[in-house]
This record gives structure tokens, C-alpha cells and sequence, in this order.
């Protein structure tokens, strides 16, 4: 009987693994075309892996937690009834490997491990699986960071660490420090690594009557990227008051018709997209990324708008080639991809490739901000509330107080590679364009 495997597919440029999180069939369940059949998880969204077409479930070749290649076979599906179906055994034989003439299956249990982080001291990444494993094995972090990881850019795998454990303890560790003080061995350079992975977090004991509340998937994934990134990137902002008095008045004179007419609300931003945009083509070595000591410029201008979710969690959906398009094609874009984020329904592709980021405190109040960058990009901005507030204007009569529309402007970037004078320069050049925003503008 014929069957077909069934590949974790394709889910954005950026993207090339997934976890896999629940099985949504069973072996030996009948399964419809576009029927959901896993649910997975990357490091930046939820989806779910359809079945190809009608059939029956004949194996799962990965279990919940694994973390599968883009182009790796998750399952086989057979087109007949009778298919058999494989012995409910997948989820022990992915995890016979650690038992086999391993001492972590002799009869004491190593203790469980402290909690390892999703990255390592070293920027090391460690994928849901590895991080279970070496908590259940108590494999610690240092002992993590000293593994040679056979994955892309020397990432642990999970046979990486099932190698290690038979193995355990029949080598020096690499990380006795005190023992090695008096032994001038060369191996001793990497010290300063274990060091600050052994130091522990402060213990935060509850008072009577907190409430604990333990950080969903999405949260823990922003966590670590925002650690992430702060230790990455040696960030500084820098800030401007731009006048927008005349694109407010423009706004409000346009948005009835714009609606009426587009069948979408104008909001501000899309302008500031635009004007972003246009920006970063005057200036095209914000849009840049870092590998090492290489910097990759990047052809493209793919600007991402932070928007906020229901569930109090913040998720980045990316605006591809933002300056091929006008003021209409910029506020369909924004006001779909707003609309499905808090529906939670954007795709993997429409998350990831960002370029440069935006976000919209003013959206909360906030005059201004000073915004962490969205790695792997160097630099983010933040607009603030619009205000009305007292200004002194320049006439040929003399210098007046008038009463006039101001917003605060930060931008944050990454001084490995942006210096003061192109952060600044470029910060102004997006107020420029707000401010010289024509009364007579056409929609």
C-alpha cells in the first residue's frame, strides 16, 4: 500500500527548524486534505502542518519536543483504510538512544538539573529538547557550553548530547576551576565562561499571598531575545522633537475620504513607514546586519511594526520591500497585518526577514521610549504621542509662541556599527520628512 511522507515545510526565509509541540492525530487515524494533523513552534510563531491529502496516519517519525529541519520527514501518510498502523512506541524509541549502555539508565537517577537558558554565556542557542534533556539529566549549563555541537554554527543537537552522557564524568570536566588554578594548562584559557555561568540568579522567596505566574511560550521566547540582544548589541538612542503640525492637519482633512474611498483607515503609521523608508535609501548603512566582523547590507528594506497582542505579548509582522510602496498600498498592509496579529493568524514568512523596526508607543500614552533592537538588525525606532504644546515659531514679524503639534522621536542602535553621527543624521532625516509633510499632499 502506497504511503508518502509528510515534510515540515517551509515557513519563512529565516526559519529553519521547528519544535514540535502537540500531535494533533493519532497512529492509525484517518486524516482529511488540510486537516491539521501536528501543531509547531518556532522562534517566532505557532502553526500548524496540514495533511497533504486524504489518508490515514501511518507513523509519526518525530516526537513532541523533537526539533526538526525544514525539509525533514515528520510522519508517513498512506492513502488506503487498512493501513497499519505502527505500535504506539515512537515517543520510547526516540528515547532509547539515552538508554542504551548509558549510565543515565543505570538504576540511580542523576538529579535534576537547574534550569538551563534557551542561550548559553557564549550565545550559544539550546532548543526546547537539548534544554529538557540536560534538566533531567543534570547536565549544567557550563557543561553545555563545553560541548562540540555538530549543528549550524556549532549548535548542540540532541545526538550531540545523547553522545555526551555515556561519556560523562570519564574526562576532566572542563569547568573545576579551583582544581586548575595551580595547573598551568592551556586548556584553562576558556575559565572566565564558566565563571559567569555558575553564578546564580538572586533566590526570590514569595511573600504570603503573591501570585505566581509562570511565563507562556511567547513571553519566555521575547525574554531571552531581548536578553539576547542587550548583550549583543552596545545599544545608545538618540532622541529629536519633530513638529508634524501640518501632517496632522492633513490627516485630519483626508481620513474620511481616504476611508471612504480606500475602504481602510489611515493611521500615522504608515507614514512614518514611509518616511522611514525612504530614509534608509538615503542612508542605506542603517539597514545592515553584523556576522562577526562582516557586515551584510542588505538589499532589501523590510521594516517591522511592533504591535502588541491581547495576550499582553508583543509580536513584530514585517512590511517586504516597504519602499516599493505608496501611502495606499502601506495602510492596507498595516491595517491587514495588525488586524491578524491580534487574531493570531499570520503565517511564518510574514514575521521573519525584518530589516529594521518600528514601534508605536505613542499608541500607550508615551511620549517617548528608548526601544530594544530586534536582533539580527542594528538599529529601532520609537514614536511617541502627538501633543499639542506651546512652540516658538520664526516669522518676518519676529519670533511667536503658537500653539503647535510636537512628537518625540527615539532611535536606538548598535554602536559596533552605527556611530553617533549616522544614528543622529538618520533620526533627523525621518523628522525632515514628517515636518515638510505638504498641506496639499495627495492620497
Amino acid at each position: 500500500m502506497a504511503q508518502n511522507e509528510i515534510l515540515l515545510p517551509k515557513m519563512g526565509e529565516s526559519v529553519a527548524e521547528a519544535t514540535i509541540i502537540k500531535w494533533l492525530k493519532n497512529e492509525g487515524d484517518r486524516v482529511a486534505a488540510d486537516e491539521p494533523i501536528v501543531e509547531i513552534a518556532t522562534d517566532k510563531v505557532d502553526s500548524e502542518v496540514p495533511a497533504p491529502h486524504d489518508g490515514v496516519l501511518v507513523k509519526r517519525l518525530v516526537g513532541e519536543g523533537d526539533v526538526v529541519k525544514v525539509g525533514q520527514p515528520i510522519a508517513a501518510i498512506s492513502s488506503g483504510a487498512g493501513a497499519p498502523a505502527a505500535a504506539p512506541s515512537s515517543a520510547a524509541s526516540t528515547a532509547a538512544p539515552a538508554s542504551n549502555g548509558s549510565p543515565a539508565a543505570s538504576a540511580t537517577p542523576r538529579p535534576v538539573g537547574a534550569a538551563v537558558t534557551r542561550t548559553g554565556p557564549s550565545g550559544k542557542f539550546y532548543s526546547p529538547l537539548v534544554r529538557t534533556i540536560a534538566e533531567q539529566e543534570g547536565v549544567t549549563m557550563t557543561e553545555l557550553e563545553a560541548i562540540a555541537g555538530s549543528g549550524e554554527g556549532g549548535r548542540v543537537t540532541k545526538k550531540d548530547l545523547l553522545d555526551y552522557l555515556p561519556t560523562r564524568g570519564l574526562s576532566p570536566a572542563p569547568a573545576p576551576a579551583p582544581a586548575s588554578a595551580s595547573a598551568p594548562a592551556p586548556a584553562s584559557a576558556p575559565a572566565p565562561t564558566p565563571a559567569v555561568a555558575s553564578a546564580p540568579a538572586p533566590k526570590l522567596t514569595p511573600a504570603p499571598g503573591d501570585e505566581l505566574i509562570e511565563m507562556d511560550r511567547m513571553r519566555k521566547l521575547i525574554a531571552d531575545h531581548m536578553v539576547m540582544s542587550k548583550r549583543t548589541s552596545p545599544h545608545v538612542t538618540s532622541f529629536v522633537e519633530a513638529d508634524v503640525t501640518n501632517l496632522v492637519l492633513w490627516r485630519d482633512r483626508v481620513k474620511n475620504a481616504f476611508e471612504k474611498r480606500e475602504g481602510e483607515k489611515l493611521t500615522f503609521t504608515p507614514i512614518f513607514i514611509m518616511a522611514i523608508a525612504q530614509a534608509i535609501k538615503e542612508m542605506p548603512m542603517i539597514n545592515i546586519q553584523v556576522d562577526g566582523h562582516t557586515i551584510i547590507r542588505k538589499r532589501d528594506i523590510n521594516i517591522g511594526m511592533a504591535a502588541a497582542l491581547p495576550t499582553g505579548n508583543l509580536i513584530v509582522p514585517v512590511i517586504k520591500n516597504a519602499d516599493q510602496l505608496n501611502l495606499v498600498g502601506l495602510a492596507r498592509k498595516v491595517n491587514d497585518l495588525a488586524r491578524r496579529a491580534r487574531e493570531n493568524k499570520l503565517q511564518p514568512d510574514e514575521i521573519s526577514g525584518g530589516t529594521y523596526t518600528v514601534t508605536n508607543v505613542g499608541t500607550f500614552g508615551n511620549v517617548l521610549g528608548t526601544p530594544v533592537i530586534n536582533q539580527p538588525q542594528v538599529a529601532i525606532m520609537a514614536t511617541g504621542a502627538i501633543r499639542k504644546k506651546p512652540a516658538v515659531l520664526e516669522t518676518p514679524a519676529g519670533d511667536v509662541i503658537a500653539v503647535r503639534h510636537l512628537m518625540f522621536l527615539s532611535h536606538s542602535y548598535d554602536h559596533r556599527v552605527v556611530d553617533g553621527a549616522l544614528g543622529g543624521r538618520f533620526i533627523r532625516r525621518v523628522a525632515d520628512i514628517l515636518e515638510a509633510w505638504s498641506l496639499d499632499q495627495d492620497i
